[in-house]
């Protein structure tokens, strides 16, 4: 399959899956897209917005169409690390013994949602943190790998002021994308009202060997220097303590992006490329990607929190000051 064919079966697949998440979720593109591409692309995705608008149907049946094992963690107050983790317990062998044997927790499945994630304790949200990175976990000082593909799915609800612990950066930093759902318009409610109340099972649609398919094609995607050029500019301008940083970063950033952020704008932005029909990357692709991938990670100053200035306004002035800079 040349790399033509392989763009056209990139998009065919993609498109279909969209169809089919349509069915269910009206509405709501970027979270669809963005979560499409983290599942492709290996990387984490965190879903913000208020109760009722898809969040958690939207992970079902993605994983369902893929038939992809689908596991649930409702984060609470109260939940501990070996109930995501899983913990040994007491049990009698076929010989009559008793022997302890490890029993799964809920992170053993290829699609995690953590549902309400800062409703869990810190403690128990870093739970997550070394199965978000290594893909795998460790318990009892013994190493567990988890499932391939594996992808964790965290929602949040921004309303809610008690009861909920903030993610901390080094957790936010490993997901991909932080995508913020709103309230739908008046022209999708009237579609969303025949939509039935309950969760409609949706049948495969694909196999797991069709994603790992997609996520070959994705990693053989080449990226020119200059595009490299572009996103380490773009990742040096949202530090203010860069020699090249702009204004707006020196006013309104307290620490910039971590070179995660560089290497996941360049896998989503490949994403991204194959979805436009082009077997390369453009700089046109960093910026369309980069609020989703670096929102998250800048991590805004006093000054701008008081002058309402959000991560979105600081990361599209960032992409339009570097644009035209040339490379150091």
């Amino acid at each position: 399959m040349d790399a033509e064919q392989e763009v056209a079966e990139f998009q065919r697949v993609f498109s279909m899956a969209v169809e089919r998440v349509h069915k269910t979720i009206i509405g709501q593109e970027d979270a669809i897209y963005y979560t499409l591409i983290g599942l492709i692309a290996g990387g984490h995705v965190l879903l913000e917005g208020p109760p009722g608008l898809g969040k958690t149907r939207l992970v079902k049946t993605i994983s369902r169409i893929f038939n992809l094992q689908f596991s649930r963690i409702q984060f609470t107050p109260d939940l501990m690390p070996a109930d995501i983790l899983g913990t040994n317990i007491l049990t009698q062998n076929a010989q009559g013994e008793r022997v302890f044997q490890f029993q799964p927790g809920p992170i053993f499945g290829n699609i995690v949602l953590a549902d309400e994630v800062n409703r869990g304790t810190p403690k128990t949200q870093s739970a997550l943190l070394e199965a978000m990175e290594e893909q795998a976990v460790t318990t009892q000082g013994v190493r567990r790998p988890l499932p391939t593909p594996f992808l964790v799915l965290a929602t949040q609800n921004p309303i809610e002021m008690e009861g909920v612990y903030m993610l901390p950066e080094a957790q936010l930093d490993r997901f991909m994308f932080k995508i913020e759902l709103l309230p739908p318009p008046a022209a999708e409610m009237r579609f969303i009202m025949d939509v039935p109340v309950r969760d409609v099972e949706t049948k495969p649609l694909f196999k797991v060997e069709d994603l790992l398919a997609l996520q070959r094609t994705l990693a053989r995607v080449p990226v020119p220097n200059t595009v490299k050029d572009y996103v380490v500019r773009l990742y040096r301008a949202t530090h203010p303590a860069a020699n090249e940083a702009p204004s707006v970063t020196k006013k309104f950033i307290r620490h910039g992006a971590s070179p995660r952020g560089a290497q996941s704008l360049l896998i989503a932005a490949k994403a991204w490329a194959l979805l436009s029909g082009r077997f390369n990357v453009a700089t046109a692709d960093i910026q369309r990607v980069a609020p989703a991938v670096l929102g998250h990670r800048v991590i805004r100053n006093f000054e701008a929190e008081a002058a309402s200035v959000s991560t979105n306004d600081i990361i599209g002035e960032l992409v339009r000051s570097t644009s035209e800079l040339p490379a150091r």
